[in-house]
């Protein structure tokens, strides 16, 4: 027998959100609520769904990790040759999602996305364990391979290449910044009546207002 999705369902009562409840700068309070994820000990909790679109407006979700902040952005790392990247170029813009069940929020993001410098990406490529960094040398992400055996091969190529020669970045692997420009963070409320406080950036500020859940 199939499960009836229809009454499937979760009342939220954990906490609340109000306008007075929040910092005027959205990144700090995502900060704040990331750190009281990490504490909490919530499964993977710089899981983001990355939302992008092709030149046909069509778009494509993936989840990836959110890697570092900085005062205008959030930053995550990826292949340059990635499906994900490939829409990057021809539409510079995406969607992020974190969403945290263990204490019923949610955060979104939208807005312009920049490849971050080269230093950037060198520095954070030089920290990842070295397993990681083969990782990144030996996967053409997102293209048509023949089976996996073909990857374990080209990662023991790879391995004894880096042997003999210093780790380095490759070219086609780094980081992209967005740069929101529209935050909201949800509270999950009982009866469906969530907690919506939404920042829109107006030139240097922020405003911020509450949404009808």
């Amino acid at each position: 027998m199939k499960n009836d999705l229809s009454q499937i369902r979760k009342e939220y009562s954990q906490r609340s959100l109000s306008r007075d409840a929040v910092l005027e700068d959205p990144l700090k309070q995502l900060q704040q609520w990331l750190d009281e994820a990490i504490r909490s000990e919530v499964m993977e909790p710089t899981a983001m769904t990355l939302a992008t679109v092709n030149n046909q407006g069509r778009p494509s979700a993936r989840t990836v990790l959110l890697k570092e902040f900085t005062e205008a952005g959030v930053v995550l790392y990826t292949n340059y040759n990635s499906r994900k990247a490939r829409q990057l170029v021809i539409r510079p813009f995406a969607a992020l999602v974190l969403f945290w069940p263990e204490l019923e929020r949610q955060v979104r993001l939208e807005g312009r996305v920049k490849k971050v410098g080269p230093e950037q990406s060198d520095r954070y490529f030089l920290s990842r364990p070295y397993k990681s960094q083969l990782g990144a040398w030996v996967s053409n992400q997102s293209q048509v391979i023949p089976d996996r055996t073909y990857l374990e091969k080209k990662m023991e190529k790879i391995s004894k290449r880096f042997k003999h020669q210093p780790m380095h970045r490759p070219a086609h692997w780094g980081g992209y910044q967005l740069l929101p420009d529209r935050v909201e963070f949800w509270q999950g409320r009982r009866s469906r009546l969530h907690d919506r406080i939404e920042y829109l950036k107006e030139t240097q500020s922020w405003m911020i207002r509450r949404l009808a859940p």
